[in-house]
């Protein structure tokens, strides 16, 4: 079965549904706490899993409650975690995360806890069957930048296909991409990566291209409710339209986008291909509450894409 490596982060989302997002320096008295399991790693390696790849995942738990049910809930998606850490003494990471009903929109907060404990050091120490040529790796910048540059820089090594999700954005990672085969920016994360604005798509044109010239080796801009872009050099650039959904909460959706673009380029899929499966991916994430609760499965994928074929069309660039 095609196997997907995760680097990232393991955590413990408390979230409060609002009917709108407050303003700054704005108390709202309204709205409902959920509970539940995040952290973009974890999100990812589960959306990999349930895209249909088999899954090892290094991460860096806390050794309190949040890190405990953080674990359990990754064994029970059958995430293989073998190498993954216990930090004695350190929290798990937490994010506090705020949801609007008006529109699914969201803000979140993240104090790291063991995730950025995780070092260097800890991916230098994994063994050589972990970087294995025609699987994927998947790292996301809720850890240390320099950790991720390490899992990287190995897995690029042994002929594994990298992805980069550069989240939380990180000026850093300009330093990371000549170990990245795709990345997969959203348009606030590209503008500040590419050092340029990008208010229409032939700006976001540019600044793939500007992301390629630094050594990446192709770009999938995610845009949200209007798709996505796939730009390369020897496949030019496409767009791929989104699927007609109506968001609940967008927490998630990038995740969810990025897990299923990692299992669909295990299996041998063009880019192409494996960026329109993430697509729909993404939209069915936003259509329940929650990180991971939203996470689609890999038929809900193949459904949606019969009910919505939606076909890359090329850009004239």
């Amino acid at each position: 079965m095609p196997r997907v490596v995760v680097l990232g982060s393991s955590g413990y989302d408390l979230t409060i549904r609002l009917p709108r997002l407050p303003r700054p320096g704005e108390t709202l008295l309204a709205g409902d706490l959920l509970t539940g399991l995040g952290g973009k790693g974890a999100n990812q390696a589960i959306a990999a899993r349930r895209s249909g790849a088999e899954v090892s995942f290094f991460t860096a738990f806390g050794d309190d409650d949040f890190g405990r049910r953080a674990r359990q809930n990754l064994e029970s998606e059958e995430i293989e975690l073998t190498h993954a850490k216990v930090v004695a003494g350190s929290a798990n990471q937490v994010a506090l995360i705020f949801v609007g009903e008006t529109d699914g929109q969201n803000l979140i907060g993240v104090a790291p806890g063991a995730s950025a404990l995780l070092s260097p050091e800890d991916v230098e120490q994994l063994p050589l069957d972990v970087f294995q040529k025609g699987r994927v790796m998947l790292a996301a910048l809720e850890i240390r930048p320099e950790t991720v540059e390490a899992g990287l820089r190995r897995a690029k090594k042994a002929g594994m296909i990298t992805i980069l999700n550069p989240a939380p954005v990180d000026l850093k990672a300009i330093e990371i991409l000549k170990f990245v085969d795709v990345i997969t920016p959203n348009e606030t994360e590209m503008s500040a990566l590419a050092n340029m604005e990008i208010p229409e798509l032939n700006d976001a044109l540019g600044a793939a291209r500007n992301l390629i010239a630094k050594g990446v080796g192709a770009v999938v801009l995610t845009r949200g409710a209007r798709g996505c872009v796939v730009v390369d050099e020897t496949r030019g650039a496409w767009s791929i339209d989104g699927h007609r959904v109506k968001a609940i909460d967008t927490v998630g959706a990038g995740d969810a986008f990025n897990g299923a673009l990692a299992a669909s380029l295990s299996e041998g899929l063009s880019l192409l291909d494996a960026a329109r499966r993430a697509n729909a991916a993404g939209a069915l994430a936003v259509l329940k509450p929650g990180a991971q609760g939203g996470l689609p499965s890999r038929l809900q994928i193949d459904v949606l894409l019969e009910e919505e074929p939606i076909k890359p069309k090329r850009l004239d660039c």
